[in-house]
């Protein structure tokens, strides 16, 4: 693939995720209505975390054909995304704790970013060292949500979907690198259906926890 030819197709793909947005997510949020249905929340989330790993893949493909223009707009929006996670986490636990988690989002992008321009460079130490700062991350991002809503959101569930979400970005990027691009094909469908999981487990724990501001 040529990077003319994958301007045109990352252009595309643009115009695609203005209609996949999770702006269209955060609309139905904000401000926070008196009753929502719990299937309302489940589809905001769901829409909001595959808003994470759609402009992620974008970063990836950008980067790897060189399109810093395009690589440039993706981040933004990866930025953009992971506030809108944190401000719909924000609705329910407060501004503090949608500061807090959006921070922790930013070091599980900035470990990925180092994992990517480390396998790009073909710098293996550099690598490991970015899979450590992952998987940490992990477990900080867990260790925080359990602490909001300890009953309904067990800290080592949460761990376990955390780290298998990240290891898949970690194969995503090596089959993007290595053009191997039916691998990575695979490796985004399953990445769905896992981000799906993790907006599930997040959707229900925060209705199990205010089941009063629900229908």
């Amino acid at each position: 693939m040529t990077k003319k030819t994958y301007s045109v197709l990352f252009t595309v793909v643009m115009i695609f995720a203005l209609f996949i947005s999770p702006v269209h997510a955060m609309e139905k949020m904000e401000p926070r209505p008196a009753k929502m249905t719990a299937i309302d929340l489940r589809l905001t989330l769901r829409d909001l975390w595959v808003g994470h790993i759609f402009w992620v893949r974008s970063v990836v493909y950008a980067t790897k054909y060189g399109d810093k223009a395009a690589a440039k707009v993706a981040e933004e929006n990866v930025v953009k995304n992971a506030k809108d996670i944190a401000g719909a986490v924000a609705l329910f636990y407060g501004k503090e704790a949608g500061d807090k988690l959006f921070g922790l989002l930013a070091g599980h992008y900035g470990a990925i970013k180092e994992y990517l321009n480390a396998a790009e460079a073909g710098d293996k130490t550099a690598k490991d060292a970015s899979v450590d700062k992952l998987k940490k991350n992990a477990v900080e991002i867990a260790t925080f949500l359990n602490s909001a809503n300890p009953k309904n959101w067990p800290k080592e569930t949460l761990i376990s979907l955390l780290l298998a979400h990240g290891g898949q970005h970690i194969a995503q990027i090596d089959a993007v690198l290595a053009k191997d691009y039916g691998t990575e094909a695979t490796i985004w469908e399953n990445m769905k259906s896992h981000i799906y999981i993790i907006a599930d487990a997040l959707a229900g724990g925060i209705v199990e926890q205010f089941p009063k501001d629900f229908k």
